[in-house]
This record gives C-alpha cells, sequence and structure tokens, in this order.
C-alpha cells in the first residue's frame, strides 16, 4: 500500500535484485522502475548499491552504473573480491549490507516509506529498526522462483511484500544474452 503524499526512498541490493530478476527471466528498466515509484509517492532518494571489479579493463555492469548514476539514482560501490569456487568457476562477491544499513538509518527522520529491493535475511533486524522509528517498509524480491530469493524471515517482518513477478509488466524487458565473458546470474553470491 502506497499513499501518494508519502515521501519514499529506494534502497536497491544490485545484485540481489538481478539475481532474482533473471530467476523470473526478465531484465530490469531502470528507467521504468524509477518512474513507477515516482508515481506511487513523491521519490526522494533512489539508491543502487553494487561492488565493481576495480582489475577488469571493462567491466561489464560499468555502463548500467554510469547510466544510473546520470539518471537520478544515487549510486554506492565499492571494489568487488573475486575467487574461484570449488568447480572451479569464477565467482564475485561483494556484500554492501552495511552500507545499506547505514544509508537508510540516515535518511529514516526524512522519509515515510522505504522501499527494499532485497531478499536478504540479514537486512530484517534493519526492516525492524526502521518500523520502530514509524518508517514503513515494503520488500521487493521473489517467492516465486525455485528456491524462493526472499527470506521468510524478511517477507514476515516487511509491512508490505511485493513479489518481483508481479512488477515484470510495469518495470520488466525481456533478458538479453550475456557479452562473451560476462558474468551471469550464477557468478553472483547473493547473501542469505
Amino acid at each position: 500500500m502506497f499513499y501518494k503524499d508519502e515521501r519514499l526512498a529506494l534502497f536497491i541490493d544490485g545484485s540481489n535484485l538481478y539475481a532474482a530478476a533473471k530467476s523470473l527471466g526478465f531484465d530490469i528498466d531502470y528507467k521504468l522502475l524509477r518512474q513507477e515509484f515516482m508515481r506511487r509517492g513523491k521519490l526522494l532518494r533512489a539508491f543502487y548499491y553494487t561492488a565493481l571489479l576495480e582489475n577488469d579493463e571493462y567491466s561489464p555492469i560499468r555502463p548500467l552504473v554510469d547510466w544510473l548514476h546520470y539518471n537520478g539514482f544515487s549510486m554506492v560501490t565499492k571494489p568487488a573480491k573475486e575467487y574461484v569456487d570449488s568447480q572451479g568457476r569464477r565467482k564475485v562477491k561483494g556484500n554492501m549490507d552495511i552500507e545499506l544499513a547505514v544509508n537508510a538509518m540516515e535518511l529514516a527522520p526524512h522519509v515515510d516509506h522505504i522501499v527494499l529491493f532485497s531478499g536478504d535475511g540479514d537486512f530484517r533486524p534493519l526492516v525492524e529498526s526502521l518500523q520502530r522509528q514509524g518508517v514503513r517498509v515494503s520488500v521487493v524480491s521473489t517467492i516465486r522462483s525455485n528456491p524462493p530469493m526472499i527470506s521468510d524471515e524478511l517477507r514476515r517482518q516487511a509491512d508490505n511484500f511485493i513479489d518481483l513477478e508481479g512488477l515484470r509488466d510495469v518495470i520488466g524487458r525481456p533478458p538479453r544474452d550475456p557479452m562473451p565473458g560476462e558474468p551471469t546470474a550464477e557468478d553472483y553470491v547473493p547473501a542469505k
């Protein structure tokens, strides 16, 4: 439930939202996402959190990060850690939980409603704290994937759960094929 006069802020856990959308078979159109939430209330900020591979000459996420930065999103980035898993696959890990939590706590006195795009159960205490401060919290993720991309604890703590599948027609676009060497959804390790 959204109210037209409430002050909104979006907090997007980039790798978690990417993995959730990929599991549902679509890509996010961030221009449409921003427009949708501007329609739902007074959007004050839209934060996007992601780790970047600094050692690559070309980072496949860099064009998205640049586009988001120039189109009204507040970008929060840090260097990612790269490793090879036990099956020899290249993996990228970059946990942005603390940065997101600190920004949400700082902004809480200035907003009425926070929309968290993540299914990471580590955010449950953050949601609980925001609620104690009088901020309503909606969480966007999915239970329609197998396994579900949202922790049960986070879904239950939220004031409102929005399944990403329900936003597909509003903010989605067909997935594009990855470029050679570009990380896929399987390369990102969302925290649980």
